[in-house]
């Protein structure tokens, strides 16, 4: 029976999980799930079996886990050691695969190489999915690694979608809309045609609804249009990124308050969003507990951007016929979906108050024109499957 590890490493935290493959049907069974979390601050290793299981929860060393690359150290040490696991293949998340790379690919040299050159435009994750892809082919020499990229799915956008309006010169250097959170909208478009088979094939909008956040136009199956372009802070606000600014804001900051490169990354991925609008916390948790009038405003600029890209979507499309919540917002917050829903009443759009407090699959009422989903996303599971089918070549 072949097994396969999926790494998701973030600046924070490193997510992963393995999975068997039932050689019989190659069916995919999870078998562990975890993360270490709190990297450099407040270290912790949890992780459960397939059937929820605890097979550890403990705090790690502060001091010894400064960095990702420790951290990604300490993952695989626990699961040779603890898990006895030695995979048959390594499947990572990469969020940028630029213009290059239309789906998944094995792991070499020249592939890293180009990844490398990836980082300018994805700075807050390239770096860490890069860790993950070198400690692991240090630590477990000759096991085939793939690359999943959170781009590919979006790669097949016409040529209308994908360009700004800039001189043509700029596209040899790759500035173009690529879109982001893929992964998920694939997963997604692929389980609407297990759980909803009449409209998994028609114009729907998913939103992908977390700390970083984007929705995503898909017909039949495949992306239409995204709200995030050239990087990941076009789009909605998320957690700590403005979502979509004019880039007149950027050139005043520039040269009227004299912010160098530096300092407007930095604020840009760290200091706008939710964490800015607020001025308490970028957790949407933590702004839904809180009686703040900051708080509330936050909330209901982050609701109104949704229903502003929503119409966007709509008319990339010529309209809609199903709209899908994902996401850590998306699936755990019966507020957010009530507010959004409420500002599409005049799409058609009508929600089930008792369906959607019950966190149920299909939170829209019967009259409702337009179905409204909660699908739960497994950006690890696509990851494992594309891992296994590069197995199979």
């Amino acid at each position: 029976m072949k097994s396969i590890l999926i790494i998701n490493a973030g600046s924070s935290s490193v997510k992963f999980q393995t999975f068997s493959v039932v050689d019989a049907d190659k069916e995919l069974r999870r078998e562990i799930r975890g993360q270490l979390d709190g990297v450099g601050t407040s270290p912790h290793l949890k992780a459960n079996s397939g059937d929820g299981l605890t097979k550890v929860n403990c705090d790690c060393d502060r001091a010894k886990v400064r960095d990702v690359s420790i951290a990604l150290e300490i993952v695989e040490e626990w699961l040779r050691s603890n898990a006895k696991m030695r995979p048959d293949a390594i499947g990572h998340r990469v969020v940028h695969g630029g213009a290059e790379y239309d789906s998944p690919v094995l792991i070499d040299a020249r592939v890293v190489e180009r990844l490398e050159s990836f980082t300018p435009l994805a700075p807050l994750h390239q770096p860490h999915n890069l860790a993950g892809i070198r400690t692991f082919g240090r630590t477990l020499p000759g096991v085939p690694q793939v690359a999943c990229f959170d781009t590919a799915f979006h790669r097949q956008h016409s040529r209308l979608a994908d360009i700004y309006a800039i001189p043509e010169r700029f596209l040899a250097h790759g500035i173009r809309r690529y879109g982001f959170h893929g992964l998920s909208y694939e997963y997604i478009a692929a389980k609407l045609t297990e759980i909803a088979p009449a409209i998994a094939k028609k114009k729907l909008i998913v939103a992908h609804l977390g700390n970083g956040a984007s929705m995503c136009g898909l017909d039949n199956g495949r992306s239409v249009e995204s709200t995030m372009g050239f990087t990941a802070l076009d789009g909605i606000p998320m957690g700590t990124r403005p979502g979509q600014t004019d880039p007149g804001v950027i050139l005043f900051l520039m040269k009227n308050l004299g912010l160098s490169v530096k300092e407007l990354e930095y604020t840009l991925y760290h200091e706008s969003g939710l964490k800015a609008l607020s001025g308490i916390s970028s957790d949407m948790r933590a702004l839904e507990l809180s009686g703040d009038d900051h708080a509330g405003f936050a909330i209901d600029y982050f609701v109104y951007r949704i229903a502003m890209h929503t119409g966007m979507l709509a008319a990339a499309m010529g309209g809609f016929d199903g709209f899908v919540f994902t996401g850590g917002i998306g699936e755990n917050s019966p507020r957010i979906r009530a507010k959004v829903i409420r500002r599409l009443e005049w799409l058609g759009a009508e929600l089930d108050v008792g369906a959607n407090q019950e966190q149920a699959g299909l939170v829209s009422a019967s009259a409702s024109r337009i179905p409204v989903y909660v699908i739960p996303t497994d950006e690890e599971l696509m990851i494992a499957r594309h891992t296994m089918a590069m197995l199979s070549h």
